[in-house]
């Protein structure tokens, strides 16, 4: 583990990282929200969707996927496994403070969830999103929700909101993805299955949404923030899966993408990792391990996109795969969380903060300009008002 503090120029109030003693009332979850049945489906893509003008024929393009699970996403679900997670490890550390749940596109929403915080007297909020790395849809616009949060509740000035860093690179988002990879791993040495690869995934983005990700005034490379996060990632876990079974330490890995929504016209981060697995018998590929870094839970991205599509596309190309872990609730995940959490509570200096990439420990305070959707056009966004 490295411990190297994110070498940029401060935000433009002066401190990218908080730094002083900041107390805090309360946790807020702030999740993507999902459908808990058939009828919920098409209001809930039209809530995703909100302002593209997108008509209900097309969605249902989409909702087959949740329809083929009975209509019901599972990120609800496992929120509450998190949140009841999060709750008993806080408690654990004998550290009182109550975890409310909100999501962007369904119940509960977080306009709800920051109502119920006020009423309680919680007004100061820290906030976590399901989403590790940097880019408009996995960072900024949660901060842009959050902000148009307090105004419609006629709450900004009462309730102030701030935001755990991008943890892409915490040890225990990190650690949580080693064991699995390595017991899939085991299990194609054990089958001699040959040449087998890791194939890393995440969330497709519009190209120009990644260049735009991170800070505006350092260069991470044609990808934006959200690629090179991602591949220091990969190497990281690649690294600690060779320390734990030096028989692994020449496997072949590779950053792969999904689930792209947008029109072909738009160029979005490739390759697509049906299109990868097709490529791969001719490069000699018996077997792959699919491991979802971008993800924090088995959400519907995982089980349609991956443990559907992907895996069926193994199968037709006669490759044989496995999907690994989601950190979930993996214990090293759920403290590494509330590492986080007392980490802000606690203000500790930027050189004492865990970082298992050179990229981190990533920042409290988000810079201007950072992962601004310019297709979008300029709104305001809460979390992370330098003290």
């Amino acid at each position: 583990m490295t411990t190297v503090p994110y070498a940029s120029p401060a935000s433009s109030s002066g401190a990218p990282y908080a730094t002083a003693r900041q107390p805090y009332d309360a946790i807020l979850l702030a999740g993507f929200g999902g459908p808990e049945g058939q009828d919920d489906v098409i209001p809930f893509l039209r809530n995703v969707t909100r302002g593209r003008g997108i008509p209900d024929e097309r969605l249902e393009e989409v909702a087959h996927h949740y329809r083929h699970f009975g209509g019901i996403s599972p990120i609800n679900a496992q929120n509450r496994e998190l949140k009841a997670a999060i709750e008993a490890e806080l408690a654990a550390r004998g550290i009182d403070l109550p975890v409310y749940w909100g999501n962007r596109n369904w119940d509960p929403y977080l306009d709800d969830a920051v109502r119920a915080a006020a009423e309680a007297g919680d007004t100061r909020l820290l906030a976590l999103a399901t989403s590790a790395y940097s880019s408009f849809s996995s960072c900024r616009q949660y901060r842009e929700d959050f902000a148009r949060v307090l105004e419609e509740t006629e709450l900004a000035g009462t309730v102030t909101i701030d935001k755990i860093r991008q943890f892409f690179d915490h040890p225990g988002f990190v650690d949580s993805f080693v064991a699995s990879i390595v017991r899939a791993l085991a299990e194609f040495a054990v089958d001699g299955a040959e040449n087998p690869r890791v194939l890393f995934t995440t969330h497709s983005i519009p190209t120009a949404d990644a260049q735009r990700s991170g800070p505006r005034d350092r260069d991470f490379g044609p990808g934006g923030a959200y690629e090179a996060q991602h591949l220091a990632v990969a190497a990281e876990v690649m690294r600690r899966v060779a320390a734990r079974d030096d028989r692994f330490a020449d496997v072949a890995w590779e950053l792969v993408y999904q689930s792209r929504s947008g029109p072909a016209s738009q160029p979005w981060l490739e390759p697509d990792i049906c299109d990868r697995i097709a490529e791969l018998p001719a490069e000699g590929v018996g077997a792959i391990a699919i491991s979802p870094i971008g993800f924090v839970s088995d959400h519907m991205e995982v089980k349609w996109d991956l443990d559907t599509e992907a895996l069926d596309a193994a199968a037709e190309h006669g490759i044989r795969a496995v999907r690994t872990a989601t950190p979930g609730t993996d214990p090293l995940f759920v403290a590494g969380i509330v590492d986080l959490i007392e980490e802000r509570i606690a203000a500790v200096a930027p050189e004492e903060r865990p970082a298992a990439t050179r990229l981190g420990p990533w920042f409290d305070v988000c810079r201007p300009g950072c992962c601004e959707n310019v297709r979008a056009g300029f709104k305001p966004a809460a979390a992370g008002v330098a003290p």
